[in-house]
């Protein structure tokens, strides 16, 4: 079965995987090309006379070209003409007027606005639909299309201060994109549901909806999948008057989780213990504000494919180098597997070698697959110890692996010296099962980190600075740390992971009456 709807699905003349086969076999083609025509599309904006794009779509090595006269920009350098797009000038970064805006979660920095076009929520509509039916050609079973299918997008609003446009979260605005059909017949909870102001009376809403629903696909950043199935069960169980302890045993039919927003691996031990079906599937996507950037090609690996022709060019710079005053800016041509990049893009939403933020690392180049790694800002490097986030993630799965534990959420930032005491990182971790000591569950997490960070042994072993030291936190804590630290919460609101500074931890544990 499995191979025949595979092979009938890639038999199709034209659609997503006929697409997706293009750019496979010629990803640096397909990179240039892409990028040529929107400095041909983008000559005659202001970004455009300013940079001269339509010359520069006429060289013969176009991305040289550009990235000798188009220098990487930051955010700061669209801030005003951002606040300029929302009052509704034409032909700034892109041709036309802009009407949606999507809020950055920028667990980094807050206040980013992304310009985002119609052309690239049409093109992310086509990017979801192409991943769906990857995931129905690898999984053989198209059973999840006869049940209601369950997304939980963040809120999104008609800007009061500019009538005519639409802000929030990029998740809700492409809600509004999606297929005719899918909302009809298929969508478990209507629009008006699914934009409700407050977050918790959305998830409540959410829940008395569907606990009696055939929930057959659920689409969602995983951490607020935990927070929701639980309240799934514990609704079922106060009106049904039996204790089921699965999600499972609430529905039944559940298929397929499609995971986005944060990276899969944190939570997706906790998810199959919560969910309790042996044959769930789980499928990643990598989108952003900023355009929808990679999704899962295979059930058996969870790295990415590179979707190389949505409306984004690529452009990657060595972690290493990033500093420097003009790296080296790599594309899908020169890159290698196993080094970690910061992750630069151009698209139809008129950014131009913008610094998304994340940090990837291909695990393979034909096709092109990556995995998220962390924020360029989820490192410590306050001792020379250069800690990433991707590692203190795994040490931390290397603890719970030694330890029988189970990590919900967590935190990390430098501890200060004392008279009495060297400096070491605090862990704020909120545990789902804590481990019966915190001793070896430090001890675990120190010795994976001197194992497999060259930095970090040699500080450790020069008495640079102490043993992490674990704080174990009370169910919740940082989600209070959330609703208190922001305007809203929302579908992409995350807990930044490291921070060189302690402004997080101070507040996570003022809430517990621990601060220190």
């Amino acid at each position: 079965m499995k191979n025949l709807l595979a092979s009938a699905l890639h038999a199709m003349p034209v659609g997503p995987l006929r697409a997706m086969e293009r750019f496979a076999a010629a990803p640096v083609e397909t990179q240039e090309a892409l990028l040529r025509d929107l400095l041909r599309r983008a000559a005659h904006t202001e970004w455009g006379r300013r940079f001269g794009f339509g010359e520069l779509a006429r060289a013969s090595d176009v991305v040289a070209a550009y990235q000798a006269r188009v220098p990487l920009h930051t955010y700061e350098a669209f801030r005003n003409d951002v606040a300029r797009l929302r009052k509704g000038t034409p032909d700034v970064v892109w041709p036309g007027v802009f009407r949606h805006f999507a809020v950055s979660s920028g667990t980094a920095s807050a206040g980013k606005i992304i310009p985002v076009s119609e052309e690239m929520l049409v093109k992310n509509r086509r990017f979801s639909m192409g991943s769906a039916f990857q995931y129905l050609a690898e999984s053989g079973n198209p059973r999840f299309w006869l049940g209601k299918f369950l997304s939980v997008p963040g809120r999104i609003e008609d800007d009061p201060e500019h009538p005519g446009t639409l802000i929030g979260e990029v998740s809700g605005l492409q809600a509004e994109f999606a297929p005719a059909f899918v909302r009809r017949f298929y969508q478990a909870v209507p629009n008006e549901v699914l934009y409700l102001p407050n977050w918790e009376d959305k998830l409540a809403a959410i829940v008395g909806r569907t606990v009696a629903a055939d929930v057959r696909a659920v689409a969602m950043a995983p951490s607020w999948a935990l927070v929701l199935f639980q309240m799934v069960i514990e609704r079922h169980n106060r009106k049904r008057g039996r204790r089921a302890r699965t999600l499972g045993e609430v529905w039944p039919n559940l298929q397929v989780f499609f995971s986005g927003g944060v990276a899969l691996r944190s939570y997706r031990h906790l998810l199959e213990a919560l969910i309790g079906l042996p044959e769930m599937h789980f499928w990643e996507h990598y989108g952003a504000s900023e355009g929808f950037f990679a999704h899962q090609a295979t059930l058996e690996d969870e790295a990415m494919m590179l979707h190389l022709d949505n409306g984004v060019f690529y452009e990657f710079v060595r972690m290493d180098e990033r500093a420097a005053d003009a790296p080296r800016r790599h594309t899908v041509a020169d890159v290698e597997t196993g080094v970690r990049y910061a992750l630069y893009v151009t698209t139809c939403s008129g950014l131009w070698a913008y610094d998304v933020g994340d940090v990837v690392r291909f695990t393979q180049l034909d096709p092109p697959k990556i995995v998220v790694t962390g924020r360029t800002s989820e490192m410590l490097d306050r001792y020379g110890e250069a800690v990433f986030g991707e590692e203190a993630r795994d040490a931390l799965r290397h603890a719970c692996a030694q330890t029988g534990a189970q990590v919900r959420d967590f935190h990390v930032a430098p501890r200060h010296a004392a008279l009495d005491r060297l400096p070491a990182h605090e862990w704020l971790v909120e545990f789902e099962a804590a481990p019966a000591s915190l001793e070896p569950f430090a001890e675990a997490v120190d010795v994976y980190l001197q194992r497999v960070n060259r930095h970090y042994r040699i500080r450790r072993e020069a008495r640079v600075f102490d043993p992490p030291q674990i704080v174990p936190l009370p169910s919740g804590v940082f989600f209070e740390w959330l609703k208190r630290s922001r305007k809203r919460v929302g579908a992409q609101s995350k807990v930044p992971r490291m921070s060189e500074e302690r402004d997080v931890a101070e507040g996570v544990l003022a809430l517990v009456g621990n601060n220190k």
